[in-house]
């Protein structure tokens, strides 16, 4: 790829403006992207223009970018993300109609927990998970069970901080998470109480290939106080459904 007189590829100035797309930011406008892309606002409006003729990208009535079609069309082809949640969704399904709160999925990508779908009741209580949506790995029982079953790479990378808080609940301190870490392994899911929202409490579980790796996380979100009992039941019974599904999809 050709670079820019600021030494840019085009590759990386491509990404840069894909980036600027958020799940809480879906709509922007060209200048409003060359800004948060760090890209001048001719160069911006150059690129964006290319992305919406390829259907990448597509201008809305009020002009305003969103993310296009074709965008997720090519992103969907041969997704592993996509056969997971094929594979994990009946299963979710079951869980929620047991739990009628929050019912979610997730996989590490780039060092968090990525959220692929979330089923929620109507008359749920808090969650501020999306699906597409990040939260760092240390602060919501999905991202510590991928963490748990995680290498040790990446273990030690989170550990090493710095380690965010989202709540006061949340573990802040290296010795404090590498003993949660610890407890999960043991117990083989991971429990934690107010580490997002301090009114919710998730719950989450592995999900294995057939290799025994651990390739995502089964969670739900349910109100502080609530028992988990029957949650965790339903989530493992769910996880090894999903695992059976996994290696019949392709």
């Amino acid at each position: 790829m050709a670079n820019s007189t600021s030494g840019d590829s085009v590759t990386s100035r491509l990404v840069r403006v894909l980036e600027t797309f958020t799940p809480t930011r879906t709509a922007q406008t060209a200048a409003e992207i060359g800004r948060r892309a760090g890209l001048p606002s001719s160069t911006a409006h150059r690129i964006v223009g290319e992305l919406v003729d390829a259907g990448l990208l597509e201008r809305d009535d009020d002009r305003r970018v969103r993310v296009g079609m074709r965008l997720w069309e090519l992103a969907t082809r041969s997704s592993h993300a996509l056969r997971l949640r094929q594979a994990a969704l009946p299963a979710m399904e079951r869980v929620q109609a047991r739990v009628r709160e929050h019912t979610q999925l997730a996989i590490l990508e780039q060092g968090e927990a990525l959220f692929l779908e979330r089923l929620s009741d109507p008359e749920a209580g808090a969650n501020i998970t999306r699906v597409a949506g990040r939260l760092p790995l240390h602060a919501c029982s999905s991202g510590l069970v991928l963490l748990a079953f995680g290498d040790r790479a990446l273990q030690e990378s989170v550990l090493a901080g710095p380690l965010r808080p989202l709540s006061r609940r949340t573990p802040t301190d290296p010795a404090v998470l590498r003993r949660k870490l610890d407890e999960v392994r043991t117990l083989g899911h991971a429990l934690a109480r107010g580490y997002v929202e301090e009114v919710s409490t998730g719950l989450a579980v592995p999900v294995r290939d057939e290799g025994g790796r651990a390739v995502a996380a089964l969670s739900v979100v349910l109100p502080h106080d609530s028992p988990t009992e029957l949650a965790l039941a339903e989530l493992r019974r769910a996880a090894r459904s999903t695992e059976r599904a996994l290696a019949h999809v392709r």
